[in-house]
């Protein structure tokens, strides 16, 4: 390896891997937003409620990232009435919003099914005991449901992040200068693709690593009342074991 072009290259890299991160940030918090009231729609009784989330999902974790990506791009300036006008002049006619758009919209499908699936998880008798309370369906939802369903799918969740930060190195193929496009911009220079590529490598192993400890964290926290109780002065292992007189061991 040439160390000397990777220093050359280091700052452009790191330009690259900002932007990398804004490709993945910025899709994931919008599609997480939206993802709510979809798989809400999606986990309904009704058909026509959930039939247009389920057709959305369908389309697009059916179909590759990349043809997404193409199709945005290159496909919507061939309809001529989407050429004029402020979106096309500023947002549909730029590489890195069409990028932006289809991880959004990619993004959106899969984290729509992850929080359906945790919805129907969510104890049928919770639910029950909410409206019992005198708990509305909203209440419900934001007090009872959607925080054991957060609960359920952060590890699913936390591989969905992982999957679209490595996604992000197809904008490089629109032209994007994400973390891949300074790599390969610097590759065209030099032809020398193991050592730009491995620093990339490198540099997206940073931020996964850095991504799933803060994930990590966040299951712990959100976990936290799961935890066995332990008192002052005791060990671990005495903590977990049951008395056979009382019964697991526990706040009196």
């Amino acid at each position: 390896m040439d160390f000397e072009l990777i220093a050359e290259a280091w700052p452009d890299l790191l330009k690259g891997a900002g932007l990398t991160l804004q490709l993945l940030f910025l899709p994931l918090a919008v599609a997480t937003v939206l993802s709510i009231p979809l798989a809400i729609a999606r986990s309904s009784h009704r058909f026509w409620v959930r039939i247009g989330p389920a057709a959305y999902t369908f389309v697009f974790r059916g179909t590759p990232l990349l043809v997404q990506i193409f199709l945005i791009y290159y496909g919507i300036g061939q309809f001529e009435s989407l050429r004029e006008g402020f979106l096309w002049e500023n947002i549909l006619s730029n590489a890195y919003w069409c990028a932006m758009i289809a991880f959004t919209l990619n993004n959106l499908a899969y984290i729509t099914e992850l929080m359906r699936g945790g919805i129907q998880t969510v104890p049928h008798g919770e639910v029950e005991a909410a409206r019992a309370y005198g708990m509305s369906g909203f209440q419900t939802y934001r007090l009872v449901i959607l925080p054991r369903m957060w609960r359920t799918i952060l590890p699913a969740y936390s591989n969905e992040v992982v999957f679209s930060l490595k996604a992000t190195s197809l904008a490089s193929v629109v032209t994007v200068l994400d973390l891949t496009g300074q790599a390969k911009v610097y590759y065209s220079q030099y032809y020398e693709p193991y050592d730009f590529f491995i620093a990339a490598g490198f540099l997206y192993l940073i931020m996964v690593f850095v991504i799933t400890r803060v994930l990590k964290g966040i299951e712990w926290l959100l976990g936290a009342d799961r935890r066995p109780v332990k008192h002052r002065g005791e060990t671990p292992a005495a903590a977990d074991v049951a008395d056979p007189a009382t019964g697991p061991a526990g706040p009196a």
